[in-house]
């Protein structure tokens, strides 16, 4: 008989769990059976005690079939590609439609925001009438009609990841590199791709801080994978500071659509491609690399990934004038603060992890698992780090709705900005594992 207080202490004294326990455990969780309290405690036990490669393989399978496994039709592949997280990182909304307009199917389950990071599901749901919530055969249908399907978490596909990923998210036990690991790979298991690739970002806005962190994690989803069956590569992005030019939820979807119709930042646009290329390769359309990012590149100027996208929010009941017409259709805050560099020189740093914050204190982001994300609120920057300014000139605009939520917002910019005699650009493209 399971008993989940025995479960908890035997992580806590750094035992190792069976594989029949670990499966017991999820069941538990899935079917709410043990209180959200006894849950966080193995989540913290874990987070100081870790769990082997036979543990942390039996969890991924669990989790992975807690629910539904989409099938796709015989003779039917699919990729799948996972960011672990960062400030402004909208490169779902733009990779995904792009590899499918190539010819390859994606399979994308996608996640709400965690901690300081932003969530695509967030981000889609600011989209009027995006049913992010797709019930198994309808995900697996589009992607067959479409070749791309993009969800969230449901009753259905991992329901038990989607407990865990909850209460991570409140209780400090986010940056865990196994409960990381089994978090991603499990949702792409259940999402039914064949392959995947992983964005594993590092720096001060990203869970792994130091290149070696980003190394261990990077190397660790990748031998989950293939522990599991799957093909995998990772690329390890900079995020010592914000991706592109906005953060929010709303804003967000707005600039990947600016870089789906030929413009936006040139970051964004950089990674976007980058990533694609990966996807494309090990999915087989690509002999190499170069062949794989030429034919991104061309899928992207050309337009056809932006109508891919309009294709996806169409199929899943949003309006697709976002794709057009996006500041139209996109909700907006109603007041903006402008915040200005106090000296001449160039920009130093740019913490990440403080504009995501802000976006947090704005009302963005989530404290407790139940908070009610405002999709409207965002930030704007202007100037990012070895960039030149003037004193007085404007670094980045808040966007918000709540004059006290300002307040807390602009104590993070407060310590977001470094200024200098000297600077350089951030590299953006650190590394690639496979």
């Amino acid at each position: 008989m399971f008993r989940a207080i025995d479960f908890i202490e035997r992580k806590r004294d750094d035992g190792e769990h069976a594989e029949r326990d670990l499966r017991a455990f999820v069941t538990a969780v899935r079917d709410e059976d043990i209180p959200d309290y006894q849950t966080a405690a193995w989540l913290m036990a874990v987070y100081f005690n870790g769990l082997c490669e036979r543990e942390l393989r039996a969890f991924t399978e669990a989790l992975a079939t807690s629910g539904d496994v989409v099938s796709l039709p015989p003779g039917k592949t699919a990729v799948d590609k996972h960011s672990t997280g960062g400030v402004g990182d909208k490169t779902t909304l733009i990779v995904a439609p792009l590899v499918a307009s190539c010819g390859l199917n994606v399979a994308k389950l996608s996640g709400r925001g965690l901690g300081f990071t932003g969530g695509t599901v967030d981000k889609l749901e600011s989209i009027p009438g995006m049913n992010v919530h797709l019930a198994t055969e309808d995900f697996a249908r589009q992607v067959d009609e479409i070749g791309i399907a993009i969800s969230g978490h449901s009753m259905a596909l991992a329901p038990a990841e989607g407990k865990f990923y909850a209460l991570r998210d409140v209780t400090g036990t986010v940056p865990s590199l196994p409960l990381i690991a089994s978090s991603i790979v499990s949702k792409k298991i259940a999402g039914g791709a064949d392959a995947f690739v992983f964005d594993v970002k590092c720096g001060t806005g990203a869970f792994m801080q130091t290149p070696d962190d980003a190394h261990a994690l990077a190397r660790a989803l990748v031998d989950l994978s293939a522990s599991l069956g799957r093909r995998s590569s990772c690329v390890i992005s900079d995020m010592s500071q914000p991706l592109g030019e906005w953060v929010g939820n709303a804003v967000e979807v707005l600039e990947a659509i600016q870089v789906l119709s030929g413009k936006g930042p040139a970051d964004t646009r950089e990674l976007s491609l980058a990533l694609a290329a990966e996807m494309l390769l090990i999915g087989g359309v690509a002999e190499d690399y170069e062949a794989a990012h030429g034919l991104a590149k061309r899928k992207l100027d050309s337009g056809e990934a932006l109508e891919k996208f309009a294709s996806v929010v169409r199929m899943q009941g949003g309006d697709p004038t976002v794709c057009y017409e996006p500041e139209r259709v996109l909700q907006a805050a109603s007041r903006k603060k402008t915040i200005t560099a106090p000296t001449r020189g160039y920009v130093g740093s740019l913490d990440a992890r403080a504009v995501g914050n802000a976006i947090k204190a704005l009302g963005g982001g989530r404290t407790r698992k139940d908070d009610v994300v405002d999709l409207a609120v965002g930030v704007r920057i202007f100037k990012k780090i070895g960039d030149s300014v003037s004193e007085g000139e404007a670094v980045a605009e808040i966007y918000y709705n709540n004059d006290s939520q300002l307040a807390a917002a602009e104590l993070y910019f407060q310590e977001a900005y470094t200024f200098a005699d000297t600077a350089e650009p951030r590299r953006l493209i650190l590394d690639r594992v496979c």
